[in-house]
């Protein structure tokens, strides 16, 4: 197979230093349990494959593929199943490929499999993939995934793409993800230190060669923190946001949330040295002390391997930050429905809030969409919808959103809710951002398209993020806050998208009906799992008419038991 990622460039590879393993798109993804200390503190993590990150997972253009997802988890003092959202990816007619815990499938459990087939057609650029049960992520499971496209419009401006310019931001913890504990430290590239750490734990290092650019293919796989990213002395260029081409725009520094991408052309054009490359967290007192928060550019001709400053004293000021209201389609896309504010065919304003009552000991406030926290159900929303359950009849009530086909739908996000800012993403869509954070400004004529958008902090006298997308992927779809704590504490909803074509259009394969007796027996027998909690929710009743395997359940399709509790 031609590879799109090996451009004119590639020779320099011999001193390219953290390149990641790379898989796909035909691929087994062994995920597992094991030891590791990336930042100089041992825990026992949830691994793809047995690496933090996990293997870079590459394709090109209209390639298919074929993902079998083996749980050999073991470790019973952190979730036991599992489940792997491809984030980014539509999934046109697999949505039972989203990866969605109870939205999309039941999850897998130990010693069992999953298939993950899909083709993302002509959909490039640069993704991730992760767990999508409960915050599991947060304990490791999580890696890039990127399509190159052959004939990539933005192909003049860069010599280089591969898998080691490849650069994912990613918060660790000490704890394991039930505890919802701040994070310890900053990883880039699965490498960094964390205050009061030890000081010999290698940093990650992204070689260059002088007068060569390279496409820097920036991939947020937080779990909480946006950060602040930057490369002292080099400016960037940026060219695409979450899979979509955008027109070039110069920074020197730029924000990225939880679940965001970036691709920039960084011209290797200064000096032969080293450089640090920065990540700062937002979070309170985060900065650059004990080599936290960086990594090093080097070019590979310097005479000295690391930057001859302290990161945390020679703090270079930003200019030219990245505005989202400064990125525009490269090539015109219109915005679904009129022009105007509160004229597409749906209109959704949704009112995020938090439970100001006292939470129980040990546990966190709720968080409420439109006086709703999402639970998950106790059979998957896709199932309910196969079954034939009329679609404002679906599971969890309250958090299930109808929309039919062809439609044009805005989604208006006023923030001010606490814990912000919050960055939600929508499952199975792209979508235009007509008005973003930080801007009173509504454009209806070109604004950036993106998955994962900042609700913002009503620091410009009160965010109101506005999107729009247009209804053309039967399924049901996840809308959540990408602070993976904040959805296991309720901030989700769900879009059940044009229902009456899921049947005829979205055909699972025969192993997905296995997953939800497998998890049902699992969770019977299985005391590691067993709900703690139980909403005041009904269940379902199913059709065996589509899903002849629910005769093998081990109770009765009404009493499959409830996802684990939401928050601890």
């Amino acid at each position: 197979m031609s590879w799109a990622w090996m451009s004119p460039g590639y020779q320099s590879r011999p001193y390219q230093r953290n390149a990641f393993a790379a898989i796909g798109p035909v691929a087994s993804l062994r995920i597992v349990n094991k030891p590791i200390s990336p930042d100089g503190f041992p825990r026992s993590a949830v691994l793809a494959d047995g690496t933090f990150p996990g293997p870079l997972i590459r394709a090109n253009k209209n390639d298919d593929f074929s993902l079998n997802v083996l749980n050999e988890l073991t470790n019973s003092t952190m979730d036991l199943v599992t489940s792997v959202h491809w984030h980014g990816i539509f999934q046109k007619t697999t949505n039972y490929a989203d990866g969605g815990a109870m939205v999309n499938q039941c999850p897998i459990v130990p010693k069992k499999s999953f298939l993950y087939q899909f083709n993302a057609g002509e959909q490039t650029g640069t993704y991730w993939y992760h767990s999508h049960f409960k915050a599991q992520y947060c304990d490791g499971l999580r890696g890039p995934l990127v399509i190159y496209d052959p004939n990539d419009p933005h192909r003049a401006l860069y010599n280089i793409d591969n898998e080691y310019t490849v650069i994912t931001l990613g918060d660790w913890y000490h704890a394991v993800s039930s505890a919802m504990s701040q994070f310890s430290s900053t990883l880039i590239n699965g490498k960094g230190r964390y205050p009061g750490g030890p000081q010999n734990v290698p940093l990650a290092v992204v070689n260059v060669q002088s007068g060569l650019r390279y496409r820097l293919r920036l991939v947020s796989i937080s779990c909480d923190p946006a950060y602040k990213f930057s490369i002292d002395k080099h400016q960037l260029t940026v060219i695409e946001v979450d899979g979509n081409n955008v027109k070039e725009v110069v920074v020197d520094s730029l924000d990225i949330f939880a679940g965001q991408r970036y691709s920039v052309v960084l011209y290797a054009n200064q000096a032969s040295a080293a450089y640090w490359i920065r990540a700062l967290p937002n979070a309170e007192g985060q900065n650059f002390a004990g080599f936290t928060n960086v990594a090093i550019l080097r070019y590979v001709d310097a005479r000295v391997p690391d930057p001859p400053t302290d990161p945390n004293v020679d703090i270079p000021r930003s200019l030219l930050p990245l505005n989202e209201t400064d990125l525009h389609p490269l090539f015109p896309t219109p915005v679904p429905g009129p022009p105007c504010r509160g004229c597409a065919d749906y209109n959704f304003n949704l009112n995020v809030t938090v439970d100001q009552k006292p939470p129980p000991p040990g546990q966190k406030a709720p968080f409420f969409v439109n006086g709703t926290s999402y639970q998950s159900p106790s059979v998957p929303v896709l199932l309910q919808i196969l079954n034939g359950i009329d679609p404002y009849k679906l599971l969890p009530n309250g958090s299930i959103y109808p929309i039919n086909r062809s439609m044009s739908v805005e989604l208006s996000i006023p923030a001010g809710v606490a814990a912000g800012p919050h960055p939600v993403h929508l499952h199975g869509h792209s979508f235009h951002v007509v008005r973003s954070a930080n801007s009173s400004k509504y454009n209806y004529e070109d604004p950036v398209i993106r998955d994962v958008v900042s609700m913002g902090n009503s620091t410009f006298g009160g965010d109101n993020v506005t999107i729009r997308f247009y209804t053309d992927n039967p399924g049901p779809w996840f809308f959540h806050c990408h602070i993976e704590e904040h959805l296991v504490r309720g901030f989700a909803v769900v879009f059940a998208e044009d229902t009456k074509h899921v049947k005829s259009e979205v055909v699972p394969p025969p192993q997905w009906s296995t997953l939800c007796p497998a998890y049902s027996s699992y969770v019977t027998s299985s005391a590691s799992v067993k709900p703690t909690r139980v909403p005041d929710v009904p269940t379902p009743v199913l059709s065996s008419e589509y899903y002849p395997t629910l005769s093998h359940l081990s109770v009765s399709p009404s009493q499959i038991p409830l996802l684990p509790t939401p928050w601890p």
